[in-house]
């Protein structure tokens, strides 16, 4: 029998995978005895790689140990093979005689990925299989079930490539000439593109090329490949055939590419899609882009355009076709990176009080090492200024000559004044906080604020400049809009009515007791923000004044006294300094003081690290601008906030985020591990950072001696009840007996993920991009559609349980008045929380019923459905119609109960939908009336508190439970108000792929989602095309 392609090297292509597969792979092997640390075949270090259906159909052929999961609760392993013809598979052992124990291709009606099936979803003693290395055959009338486990997700990603390309090219089976022996469309686009490149370095036209020529061009082709692996493999051909000349041909020029620079996950994913012809038209791009992707608005013209950039091959081009290199260069590319571009350039509003920001902050950034012996450079301030630091420290003591010294102004050249102006603006136009620890003599201070002015000019921000209330200073910060361009000096000021102050100077060299010195008036009339040491958390804290505090003070009050610390920092700016212990310039963790509302968590931007790279993922999500906008509960003025909460947070929704890590790509050796040897055991850890609920940590297994291309093909699951805050690191590291060592690192804000395959960028130890390493993986996250942007920002606050479900509660503050106003929205809370909920679980139970997992978009379930309901030669057993506004589909002729189980389960979503859509306005204006009430008692609060007598601990906790309910009430409107918007979407969603699916509308036109004209909002639409 002939393979598609070359017969010469898939006979080639098969024996070699049998080798490896049998001899060194114990995952597909039947052995007996403990499992030890081991890796597929597909990531042994002279791995051969599957690149084409044939591989899969021989390795199907010859066989592996698979684990059958019986709806008893009993798992059997079986050894599976594909017969020669095609046409069924075999097990054994089996107590059936050798006909019974057979599964006829023919009789296959689908093959499912993942535990989706009834066996898995209700076997306890499967759980502990891996979800990626399962898969289900679904066959006969009755659409029964055959439950499979493979030892690893390559094995089963073999399977299920294998059996759909049977499925889909049903004249391959039995041997028939119509399959396999003919090569697909992508296969011959890809052999005649690679003719087509060896033709171009094939100077005499005879077919063969120097081995150096040959190195070159895959070099070129497949950029981020080790030129010593091509070199090796060519090698290894020249042995295998005992040839004495080290030029290449044609045919090993081809077989070589397609073993080196095949990605056994994007084949595997191109073959699903493009169902299984080994290429991608538009359309199966934009059904992409639309279902895993989330780019609701893809167009085929925009898919078009996207072949044109990304396929090679000129006849792939012509044709409107994307093959597997193209696919793969699509998928590497920055179109498919992690963070959404959106984040790439300035997209908050700037327009809110400065204290609304997280600020990025430098400490000390111009010594190059230590804090006491570490040498000053001029570098470090700009090195600061170029990643988007928009706080800079800077020491200024009494120097020689009269003239004041700034600390980095030693032994360097050069004035810092001047550079830090010179590079101010360039990285971000938005303000620059020079924080100034001035300890000069009087005289020297004159001097220093003649310099200032001198060298900043217009761009200092002076108070007089400030608009002013009739306190004489403005009531509220004003915003990085109004402020860019600005250097606003912050440090000790005087009070306005008195005219000196007097501070402690030091002098260099420092004297043995430091002299009380004053402050002038002139540099105190420069500073626009008042500097103060440790400030009572109070309830009105002053305006245009920054709290300095050590991190020890910091992260004591944000464990005491975390809803204090928020209130305070709603109005005031507060900075958080390194302690002073940490003479190796080492940094604390910022989010601990982020959580807290912290604005400003200076670091020694000198020091490499985790710390430094959560500071750089925090502030990539606006641009890099050095501003990014603190959660809404952080920002309102009535809201309830704890830096140390252990659940779901009042006011946001939690989130379930997953990640599958698939495989990793080009990675290095670790720094200095040349001794090391030529080998690594990578691994990547997945870190998640923010309020204490959020922060968890969970790893890939090893895999080792795998060099820099690993498969990992492992999902993770985590709960985010704080996404404002959280932060996601991915960090790869070489698995040795002696210490871990790092390898790369990407740190990402959760808000910037976009959902799908992704690629994820790496960087080293200082934040330098790594050379072609990067992560592949697929991003999921519940209760957010496509684009990478939250939908709901409401409320899902898990209290008191009833009848199995959580329902949000509300607090008692003490004060009969306020009581008896928050009483009335207990029973709209509660409704709120079921209209959600019914849908939700509705959509949910749907989407299992059609063997698809939770993340699954609304189309992959109806393509799942057309199948079942698509007979062989007439129109489909259901169709779509319009009852009372809302799509239904109606049976036609006689259903299987399987079937007919599926739509039962599509008419319970609508009917949870509809109820949501046509009872969420009512329910909204009850809570929202509730919630106007109460927050007319926010000013008459203190009065009504010591009316009641409420003092110490009791009067803290009356004003906590008055925010709590506002937040709470607040929280279940917006949420109900994005889950309405959802449902609508739902429904247009369902209605547009029936009409896809070919369950064509029988009522005139095309589907208007109930009510959609007149009350979907504008921020429905989120796609891009």
């Amino acid at each position: 029998m002939a393979w598609g392609g070359n017969p010469r090297l898939h006979i080639l292509t098969t024996c070699l995978i049998f080798f490896f597969i049998f001899s060194k792979d114990p995952l597909v092997a039947k052995v007996s005895g403990g499992r030890k640390k081991t890796v597929s075949f597909s990531s042994m270090p002279s791995e051969k790689k599957v690149s084409s259906a044939a591989d899969c159909l021989a390795f199907m052929q010859g066989g592996c140990e698979l684990k059958k999961v019986r709806p008893n609760s009993r798992i059997y392993s079986r050894f599976y093979t594909l017969d020669s013809e095609l046409a069924c598979l075999r097990w054994e052992p089996s107590k059936k005689d050798g006909d019974r124990a057979r599964l006829d291709i023919s009789a296959i009606r689908e093959v499912r990925t993942g535990k989706s099936t009834e066996t898995f979803l209700h076997n306890g003693p499967s759980d502990h299989l891996a979800e990626e290395a399962a898969f289900s055959i679904i066959h006969g009338d009755e659409y029964q079930s055959l439950d499979l486990v493979a030892l690893s997700a390559d094995v089963a990603n073999i399977w299920v490539t294998g059996l759909r390309y049977l499925l889909s090219h049903p004249g391959a089976i039995g041997g028939g000439d119509g399959g396999v022996g003919e090569g697909s469309i992508g296969s011959k686009m890809r052999w005649n593109w690679l003719a087509a490149e060896f033709a171009l370095v094939d100077e005499d036209g005879h077919e063969i090329v120097s081995e150096d020529t040959a190195v070159a061009t895959i070099c070129k082709l497949c950029p981020g490949i080790k030129e010593a692996k091509v070199r090796l493999r060519f090698k290894e051909i020249q042995r295998s055939k005992e040839k004495l000349t080290s030029h290449v041909t044609l045919e090993e020029f081809q077989e070589a590419y397609c073993e080196l620079c095949t990605r056994p996950d994007v084949y595997f994913l191109l073959v699903q899609l493009s169902k299984d012809r080994e290429c991608l038209d538009a359309q199966d791009l934009r059904l992409f882009l639309e279902t895993e992707q989330g780019l609701s608005l893809a167009t085929t013209e925009g898919c078009l355009e996207l072949f044109c950039r990304f396929e090679p091959s000129a006849a792939g081009r012509e044709r409107g076709l994307l093959g597997l290199d193209g696919f793969t260069r699509y998928l590497q590319s920055a179109e498919c990176q992690l963070l959404d571009p959106e984040h790439q350039n300035v997209c908050q509003d700037m327009k809110m009080p400065l204290s609304h920001y997280f600020i990025s902050a430098s400490y000390r950034s111009y010594l190059l090492d230590d804090q006491v012996h570490g040498r000053a450079d001029l570098g470090g301030l700009i090195r600061a200024l170029q990643i988007g630091c928009r706080c800079l420290e800077l020491g200024v003591t009494d120097g020689p000559e009269g003239e004041p010294l700034l600390g980095v102004d030693h032994g360097t050249d050069g004035n810092a004044l001047e550079v830090v102006n010179k590079y101010a603006f360039l990285t971000s136009q938005y303000p620059l906080l020079l924080y100034l620890c001035q300890h000069c003599s009087p005289s020297q201070q004159r001097t220093l604020a003649q310099h200032l002015k001198k060298v900043f000019g217009p761009k200092l921000y002076t108070p007089e400049s400030l608009p002013v209330s009739l306190g004489g200073r403005a009531t509220i910060l004003p915003s990085p809009e109004q402020l860019k361009g600005k250097v606003l000096l912050v440090g000790k000021k005087l009070p306005p009515e008195v005219e000196e102050e007097l501070g402690v100077v030091l002098v260099v060299p420092p004297p043995p007791q430091p002299r009380r010195l004053r402050l002038r008036r002139e540099l105190s009339d420069l500073i626009a923000v008042a500097r103060t040491g440790s400030t009572p958390m109070t309830l009105d804290p002053p305006y245009w004044t920054l709290c300095s505090l050590g991190e020890g003070e910091a992260g004591r009050l944000a464990s005491e006294s975390p809803e204090e610390l928020v209130n305070f920092t709603k109005r005031s700016l507060t900075r958080v300094r390194p302690s002073s212990v940490r003479l190796d310039s080492s940094n604390p963790n910022p989010q601990g003081y982020w959580k807290g509302g912290v604005q400003l968590v200076a670091l020694n931007q000198q020091t490499p690290g985790a710390m430094l790279d959560l500071t750089r993922g925090r502030f990539m999500q606006n641009g890099g601008c050095g501003y990014v906008l603190r959660p809404a509960v952080m920002r309102e003025e009535v809201s309830y906030f704890s830096a140390q909460s252990q659940g779901c947070v009042p006011g946001v929704p939690a989130q379930t985020l997953r990640v599958k890590v698939i495989s990793a790509h080009s990675l290095p050796k670790p720094q200095g591990s040349g001794a090391k040897g030529e080998v690594i055991d990578p691994y990547v850890v997945l870190e998640l950072h923010g309020v204490p609920a959020d922060c968890t940590e969970q790893r890939t297994r090893t895999a080792a001696q795998n060099q820099d291309d690993p498969l990992f093909d492992e999902t993770f699951e985590f709960q985010v009840n704080m996404p404002e805050l959280a932060l996601l690191r991915f960090v790869v590291l070489d698995d040795d007996y002696i210490g871990d060592d790092f390898i790369g690192q990407y740190t990402i804000a959760f808000e910037c993920l976009q959902p799908g395959y992704r690629n994820v960028p790496l960087l080293g130890l200082a934040g330098d991009p790594l050379p072609h390493a990067s992560l592949f993986v697929y991003i999921a996250i519940t209760n957010r559609r496509g684009g990478g942007k939250t939908q709901r920002r409401g409320l899902s606050v898990r209290r008191g349980v009833r009848r199995g479900r959580e329902y949000v509660t509300l607090r008692n503050t003490g004060i009969k008045v306020l009581d008896d106003t928050f009483r009335p929205a207990s029973g709209p809370l509660r409704e709120a929380t079921d209209l959600r909920e019914d849908a939700l679980c509705a959509t949910v139970a749907f989407k299992e019923q059609c063997g698809l997992p939770p993340t699954a978009t609304l189309k992959q379930c109806i393509q799942s459905l057309a199948t079942r309901l698509q007979s062989p030669d007439g129109p489909p057993s259901a169709t779509l119609t319009l009852k009372e506004g809302y799509p239904c589909l109606e049976p036609l002729g006689n259903l299987t109960d399987a079937t007919r189980k599926l739509l039962n389960g599509y008419d319970t979503m609508i009917s949870a939908n509809k109820q949501l859509i046509e009872n969420a306005d009512g329910v909204h204006e009850r809570i929202a009336q509730v919630q106007k009430e109460g927050m007319v008692f926010h000013e008459d609060l203190p009065r009504l508190v010591e009316k009641e007598n409420l003092k110490g601990r009791k009067q803290s906790k009356a004003v906590e439970s008055f925010a709590w309910n506002i937040t709470v009430q607040k929280g279940q409107c917006d949420l109900l108000r994005s889950a309405k918007i959802d449902a609508l979407d739902t429904l247009r969603q369902l209605a547009l792929a029936c009409e896809a699916s070919g369950l064509i509308l029988t009522s005139d036109g095309h589907y208007t989602p109930h009510g959609l004209s007149s009350r979907r909002g504008s921020s429905h639409g989120n796609g891009r095309s």
